[in-house]
């Protein structure tokens, strides 16, 4: 073969035409340490707290390991890795991607199951979004918000009648393990269908087959639709489960900020502070109460000042918070626990032996508490239910004293009778939260006393058949207090001849 050596030059020449330079620049730096999920790096000097770092990839094809910097210190950087880091060794070369740890957020993740950093968990596809927002935000200021003032309905009876939750308000659910804290959160997720509220359940630390059962509930109720599950399990390292629940906050602001309404339950905060616990101990920072490191009070009060009822300027839009705290032998002074009952706006205590002793939600209306009261409950609401908290720790202090078997007045007797009924009424069965109006109905008649006379394990059974009775035959009294809030006088001289009629053919 003979080539000319004008048709060489020719060649030479239209490659160097073709030529571009391609100059890729990149911070980078090298790995000096690494083990137990904590990789410590030399030579990222610019580096930014909570800034990903991108480490080698575990094999040909595979997306680079993730690392987070959280320690920047004076001649190296603490990096927590989120995902698999027994590839990574010492001298491997790391690099800046100059973005702050940030989750995709928007419609498009409504009805899925992402991880903490927005990738997909449910193989139903790609999550197509071009809005990003970081994990960490600052709360919004004093002047940006507003009295929190409408109602959030659990549908529960007993949280909505005496410890009633406000949107944009901070409630806080604790109780020992199996006590019944997770359920609440999801019939409160239920009963959002139709009242345009977008839900956002974070599982921190849970097992995947309990988040698996609670996705094909959300699924079975059609709650999915309007719900977002954030779930960073057991078997996930620990970075991931600190930064769940912010990446959770994050995507509940976006729609917060459009004038939405969210609600979000973060099940639970317990496995988020030892998460933190973990990889502070590893980090080597210094150690305070129960080891906890000394900003383990930060960690959750800047992420609960989150959640708030914004200001008309701002768009009006809220987020309610229902954080989850798990606690010892129902030990409410430990320190996790006390911490976030100082941040937040009440608690939900969950009893043990009162959830074995059949009363469930087994809420212990004593300890329990609203701080935002009756300006997230509405009149009708207030009306059936103002002495109720009253009459039940009266009813127990008596039912502790009547033990002794002493003879009682008439007068004691009567609010044995109708306290009795009343912690009965109480009881309500998991997944099936009842609509407002349901709930004043069923909470009139036993605070007028139309259940005094009715045997005791019958008055579930009469409140099931009564409220179908009104559902077929009255529907107008159930409209008009849903349409007023209130118990009108017209539409309660109707309420009560329809009880009367009802117990009329009850009885027989």
């Amino acid at each position: 073969m003979n080539l000319r050596p004008e048709e060489i030059s020719t060649i030479i020449r239209q490659q160097i035409d073709k030529y571009k330079a391609q100059i890729e620049m990149a911070d980078v730096g090298t790995v000096i340490q690494v083990g137990d999920g904590i990789a410590r790096v030399y030579g990222l000097e610019k580096c930014m707290s909570m800034e990903l770092i991108e480490f080698p990839a575990p094999g040909p094809g595979e997306e680079p390991t993730l690392g987070m910097a959280l320690n920047l210190e004076e001649d190296n950087i603490g990096c927590v890795l989120m995902g698999a880091y027994t590839h990574i060794k010492e001298g491997d070369t790391v690099k800046r991607t100059g973005r702050i740890i940030s989750v995709p957020v928007g419609d498009a993740l409504l009805g899925r199951v992402v991880s903490p950093l927005g990738r997909p968990l449910d193989g139903k596809g790609a999550i197509v979004t071009d809005k990003f927002r970081p994990v960490e935000r600052i709360a919004p200021g004093v002047m940006k918000r507003k009295p929190v003032h409408q109602p959030l309905q659990t549908g529960l009876k007993s949280i909505d009648a005496m410890i009633p939750i406000g949107r944009g308000q901070r409630e806080l659910i604790l109780g020992d393990r199996q006590t019944g804290k997770t359920a609440i959160g999801i019939d409160a997720i239920i009963n959002q269908k139709g009242k345009d509220v977008i839900c956002i359940y974070v599982a921190v630390g849970q097992k995947q087959s309990t988040v698996a059962n609670v996705v094909q509930r959300l699924t079975d109720t059609g709650s999915m639709d309007y719900t977002i599950v954030v779930s960073a399990t057991a078997s996930d390292p620990a970075p991931l489960l600190f930064v769940a629940p912010f990446a959770g906050a994050a995507m509940g602001e976006e729609f917060m900020h459009q004038g939405k309404h969210v609600l979000i339950v973060y099940d639970d905060l317990s496995k988020q502070a030892a998460a933190y616990r973990e990889l502070s101990l590893l980090l080597r920072r210094p150690p305070g109460r129960e080891a906890y490191p000394g900003d383990v009070f930060n960690l959750h009060s800047r992420l609960l000042e989150r959640a708030c009822k914004l200001s008309d300027a701002e768009g009006a839009g809220s987020m309610t918070a229902l954080p989850v705290i798990e606690t010892q032998a129902g030990d409410v002074s430990a320190y996790i626990p006390t911490n976030v009952i100082s941040i937040t706006d009440g608690q939900i205590f969950l009893e043990p032996d009162l959830f074995y002793a059949g009363q469930r939600p087994a809420v212990n209306v004593g300890i329990s508490v609203s701080r935002v009261g009756g300006a997230a409950q509405i009149k009708g609401m207030k009306q059936v239910a103002g002495g109720l908290r009253i009459d039940l720790a009266q009813y127990r202090e008596l039912a502790a004293f009547a033990q002794f078997g002493s003879d009682l007045d008439k007068a004691t007797q009567a609010r044995l009778t109708r306290g009795e009924r009343m912690m009965e009424l109480l009881k309500q069965g998991q997944y099936v939260p009842m609509s407002v109006e349901d709930q004043v109905m069923s909470l009139y008649t036993a605070s007028k006393g139309f259940l005094d006379d009715i045997a005791v394990d019958k008055v579930l059974k009469f409140e099931s058949d009564f409220l179908k009775f009104m559902k077929a035959n009255k529907p107008e009294i159930g409209k008009a207090i849903a349409d007023s809030g209130e118990i009108g006088k017209d539409t309660e001289e109707k309420l009560k001849a329809a009880i009367k009629e009802f117990k009329d053919m009850f009885a027989k």
